[in-house]
């Protein structure tokens, strides 16, 4: 590990308050994407010596606004686990917690099942190689549906809809781009939309919606 990524881990871990083995399942994460980069595009590689605190630290926060007895958290477009394996991760403290990974590509659903299993979540993953809208189909039920870097705003929504309808709360992080995809979207009146702001940047924010209650 480079120096950069070593200072990297530190500057991240500061910010997440996690057991011992929650560090050490993220630990496991962190090489296995390391790994498996070389084959798979699965994150930026300018990001390789900040995989702590751009996409570790930066999926870590969404788990805050899941509700207390949320206990089935589907993710989108999940491609190199974020934010669906980290997640699950921080989790698997929670009895009965199941998180749904979604990922049409099988390459990255294949990395997606290894990863579960090496972080000792296997019994708590469900990896479906599909695209969102197949899979959402057959989801009866969801505490909670993210997505992250998949899509605009919009989209997300019409593809995380069905769930949303049936209670879901909708965690969507997103970057600077933000209020320009909300304007572009204008989010009709049956939807609660509020921001929250994001540790990683602070001018990123994460969008939180809700069905109105009819």
């Amino acid at each position: 590990m480079s120096d950069a990524a070593q200072r990297d881990r530190a500057e991240a871990l500061a910010l997440i308050d996690v057991s011992r083995e929650t560090v050490e399942r993220l630990d496991v994460y962190a090489g296995l994407l390391l790994r498996w980069q070389r084959m798979l595009n699965l994150v930026s590689p300018t990001t390789l010596d900040a995989i702590w605190t751009r996409h570790i630290l930066d999926s870590a926060q969404l788990v805050a606004f899941a509700p207390p007895a949320a206990r089935r958290w589907v993710d989108l477009g999940s491609g190199g686990g974020l934010p669906g394996l980290i997640v699950a991760a921080m989790a698997a403290d929670r009895i009965g917690f199941e998180t749904i990974l979604v990922e049409s590509d099988q390459r990255k659903a294949a990395f997606l099942r290894s990863a579960a299993r090496e972080m000792g979540l296997a019994e708590r993953v469900d990896v479906r190689a599909a695209r969102a809208e197949t899979a959402v189909a057959d989801i009866v039920r969801a505490d909670v549906v993210s997505a992250r870097a998949l899509a605009p705003l919009a989209d997300l929504v019409r593809l995380s809809r069905p769930l949303l309808e049936t209670g879901a709360l909708g965690v969507y992080p997103k970057g600077e781009s933000v209020r320009r995809e909300l304007t572009q979207w204008g989010p009709p009146d049956s939807f609660e939309v509020s921001l929250a702001p994001s540790r990683t940047p602070p001018s990123a924010a994460i969008v939180l919606i809700r069905m109105r209650a009819a």
